[in-house]
């Protein structure tokens, strides 16, 4: 489950009433139904027709976008988490119905057909600085809402003097090989994570580092746990940290990775001093509930 997947979830829990269609058997689909929640395995026929018995669709990434476009019936409203361009091979599907975005629409010359794009109400920006992006590709502003992602708030870490990172190893957009090499240069170790809710409690850093970034929920999560984040100054991130206030803020070169990571563990004030603030910024800016308010606002919105 990456962070897209899981504000999927968190967003059809909050719902009163709602069907979400995921691939079967992907980690969204299992996940919603050992949650108790009413998935169905996405497919043409079916969005048909729940798309006419539901009062609107929402779509949370590219191919559940298309299949929506396609089926028409209820107004559509799509999610955007990501920043980056036109790619010649689509993103698995996570879902449709509940908020998850990783299309990418295509460049502004490009010789696509834009037509699915025309076809949403509205669209939903993870960040104000996805929602320039869609802006600069075409979208009307006025068709688009920033809703920011929500996270549960952990238990605060026990701070076992471990830097946790995220496991994005296969993305190429992600910098799991920049953050590596940094530690390396800090001479410190970092365990690169694949479920954040588990290792996070025992984390007295979180390292973020990335190419490409809609937002981070990923450290969003870290900050709810009252662990101190270090990430790339890059994309949507500079609006869930304020550099040397709940979080730092760092350009993406191994030796100022490196040396920002040397400063915190040399400095636990200053690393707890950030962690209160990260997790304050969490509780003030960015639950679950919400989100969830955020987004039925939006729906409301639609169906005028």
């Amino acid at each position: 489950m990456r962070g897209g997947q899981w504000q999927v979830l968190r967003l059809v829990q909050g719902l009163s009433e709602s069907t979400l269609l995921a691939p079967m058997g992907s980690p969204l689909f299992q996940a919603a139904a050992k949650a108790g929640l009413h998935v169905e395995p996405a497919g043409l026929l079916r969005a048909a027709v729940l798309a006419r018995r539901y009062d609107l669709v929402h779509a949370h990434d590219s191919r559940s976008h298309t299949l929506a476009a396609l089926v028409g019936g209820a107004p559509l409203i799509v999610s955007r988490r990501v920043a980056f361009g036109w790619q010649a091979k689509a993103p698995a599907p996570q879902g449709c119905g509940a908020a998850k975005a990783g299309q990418a629409l295509p460049p502004a010359n490009s010789p696509r057909p834009n037509w699915k794009y025309r076809r949403p109400t509205r669209y939903i920006a993870v960040s104000e600085f996805v929602k320039s992006v869609l802006a600069a590709r075409g979208v009307p502003s006025e068709k688009i809402d920033v809703v920011y992602d929500g996270v549960p708030l952990l238990a605060p870490a026990a701070q076992l003097n471990r830097i946790v990172a995220p496991a994005n190893t296969h993305d190429p957009r992600k910098g799991a090989a920049l953050a590596l090499e940094a530690a390396r240069i800090a001479g410190v170790e970092i365990l690169l994570s694949d479920n954040l809710e588990r290792d996070l409690p025992g984390a007295s850093l979180f390292l973020y580092i990335t190419h490409s970034e809609g937002l981070g929920s990923g450290v969003l999560l870290a900050m709810s746990a009252g662990v101190p984040v270090l990430a790339s100054n890059i994309g949507g991130l500079p609006e869930i940290i304020s550099h040397r206030e709940n979080g730092l803020l760092v350009e993406n070169e191994p030796g100022a990775i490196a040396a920002a990571i040397r400063r915190l563990r040399a400095d636990p004030a200053l690393a707890a001093a950030l962690g209160r603030a990260g997790r304050q910024t969490v509780i003030d800016r960015f639950t679950v509930e919400r989100m969830v308010s955020r987004t039925m606002e939006v729906y409301r919105q639609a169906l005028k």
